[in-house]
């Protein structure tokens, strides 16, 4: 297949489309509030109506507004219904053809969707993620075939570079380095992996991507190992993802057949094998080197760096890794160029992030947004702010981050923003918490989920995370003393400095952050100083 018989099947595809076409939601979230049973009475209804010829409904992945599904839209006038119900099907089929029906509408204008930037997820929610047509359709695979005819690797890696990517697992290290390094290495075997395994409380990210739009993810890494002359992909998805390891399977078959993954891509010299691996939910497996291990069939235990993956990595090859965001990220910066992606954000955060919006507030769902906008704007305009009360402060990056207070919210959304108020960017995970909240409580449930998720392998984080959160319990109990909590504090510090690798380096930030912001809760807690003795004089 060449470019000209890709565009052509694009074309055709895109002809294929009925105009009245009806996308019903069919994420995981949604499918346990009956999308299915939705989106098969919605097709009943068409067809008792009669209107097979000119309308169709189709299951997409992730819209979004998650606390209002499952959603339906019409993809013709973005008519969009929340909250819907199996048998409101006929009553939208209703309304398809001009009528009227008793349902809650949405409004595709509200500033949860107006303040979006949609790179990672453009196609969510437009396309049909079980059909490798409906991605070409859209325009998918056109990137691969870029690179591959009209750029060297060298080219891909600089332009990548040059977009001013950083990695969307957390550490935001820069991706164009990273390939640079892999690209770098002596010839001979070398893998690409993307790190699926997704683990922070309230974070729904890169499952969605995963659910909605599994060809993109494919193909930023098909492009990533011709840029880095790897042959050879696995994606690691932890196994409480069904769905998107079944999408992945079925997409990864398709792009078989079509010639886009496998032997000979695009019938050119390049190869791209991709293997999926699942993972048993173990938290420290998003570490690069434990889940290193984890592929080769080892205990998923992290090990010290140097030397790093790009150098010596799955069984001992250079090894590139990314996670699913950051492949999301890459066929856009191949198609639009590296001058357009850097416009997007900041001067050192570019492009756009996807948050998981969740907690005390008015509208959750995935957000994407640029790179720059500020707490504020993302939880008083797109959340709605709390439904009751006022905020009192938002968590951003998971067990790994920090707590930060309402008098912040105008702090951007960036790396290094994030950074400096003592929390970081993470994963993406964003929860929100009203003054009904106890800080001391939120740091006890951080610390019970590290102190579960350590793998035991350093003394720091095996035993401190234990001690940590053995002293935030007495805390809550009202039995420790102003002391306990200057250990705890001191033992904070020794964790994060000692610890192997990132599960413990930043297992104490939630208590950090919330100590710098909320010293008083913790304060309120401790037991009474004893009083003094008095001192009585001795008379003769």
């Amino acid at each position: 297949m060449d470019l000209t018989e890709l565009k052509a099947l694009a074309a055709a595809e895109k002809a294929k489309f009925k105009p009245l076409r009806v996308h019903c939601c069919t994420s995981t979230g949604c499918q346990a509030a009956q999308s299915l049973e939705v989106k098969n009475n919605l097709a009943q209804a068409i067809k008792d109506k009669g209107l097979g010829d000119r309308a169709e409904v189709v299951g997409v992945g992730c819209m979004g507004f998650c606390g209002r599904g499952p959603l339906v839209q019409f993809a013709h006038d973005h008519q969009l219904f929340e909250t819907v119900t199996p048998d409101q099907a006929e009553a939208i089929v209703d309304v398809l053809v001009g009528g009227e029906g008793d349902l809650v509408k949405g409004d595709p204008e509200h500033p949860f969707f107006s303040r979006q930037f949609h790179i990672v997820r453009k196609n969510s929610g437009n396309i049909n993620p079980d059909r490798i047509e409906d991605y070409i359709a859209v325009g998918g695979y056109q990137s691969l075939y870029k690179a591959l005819f009209e750029m060297s690797p060298a080219e891909v890696v600089a332009e990548i570079t040059a977009s001013g990517l950083r990695g969307r697992g957390g550490g935001g290290f820069p991706t164009g380095i990273k390939w640079a390094t892999v690209a770098k290495m002596p010839e001979g075997q070398k893998y690409v992996i993307c790190n699926g395994d997704e683990g922070d409380p309230g974070a729904f990210m890169d499952r969605s991507v995963l659910e909605s739009d599994p060809h993109l993810v494919l193909e930023g890494m098909a492009i990533a190992a011709y840029a880095v002359g790897a042959n050879h992909g696995y994606i690691y998805v932890r196994a409480e993802y069904p769905l998107a390891i079944q999408r992945l399977e079925t997409a990864i078959k398709q792009a078989k057949k079509y010639g886009l993954l496998g032997s000979q891509v695009f019938d050119s010299p390049f190869d791209f094998k991709v293997d999926i691996r699942i993972g048993a939910g173990a938290f420290v497996c998003g570490e690069e080197t434990a889940l290193i291990h984890s592929i080769e069939g080892k205990r998923g235990n992290p090990r010290p760096r140097p030397p790093y993956p790009a150098q010596e990595g799955l069984w001992h090859c250079p090894t590139l890794i990314n996670n699913v965001e950051t492949y999301g990220n890459i066929s856009a910066i191949i198609e639009k160029g590296a001058a357009w992606y850097s416009g997007i954000g900041t001067e050192k955060s570019k492009g756009t992030k996807i948050f998981a919006l969740t907690g005390k507030i008015r509208n959750n769902g995935l957000i994407e947004v640029p790179m720059g906008i500020t707490l504020r704007e993302i939880v008083e305009e797109m959340g709605g702010g709390v439904p009751d009360g006022t905020i009192k402060a938002v968590q951003t990056g998971g067990p790994s981050g920090g707590c930060i207070p309402a008098h912040l919210l105008d702090t951007p959304v960036d790396y290094d923003s994030l950074t400096q108020v003592g929390s970081m960017m993470g994963s993406g995970g964003m929860v929100v918490m009203d003054t009904s909240t106890s800080m001391v409580e939120v740091a006890q449930f951080y610390m019970d989920f590290c102190q579960e998720e350590s793998c035991g392998k350093c003394i720091p984080c095996r035993a401190g995370t234990v001690q940590l959160h053995a002293m935030l319990t007495r805390l809550l109990k009202k039995q420790a003393t102003l002391a306990d909590l200057q250990t705890m504090e001191q033992l904070c510090y020794m964790v994060k400095e000692m610890s192997l690798c990132g599960l413990g380096m930043t297992a104490p930030n939630p208590v950090l952050s919330t100590l710098q912001y909320f010293r008083s809760e913790y304060e309120e807690l401790l037991q009474p100083m004893p009083a003094m003795p008095t001192n009585h004089a001795l008379t003769v």
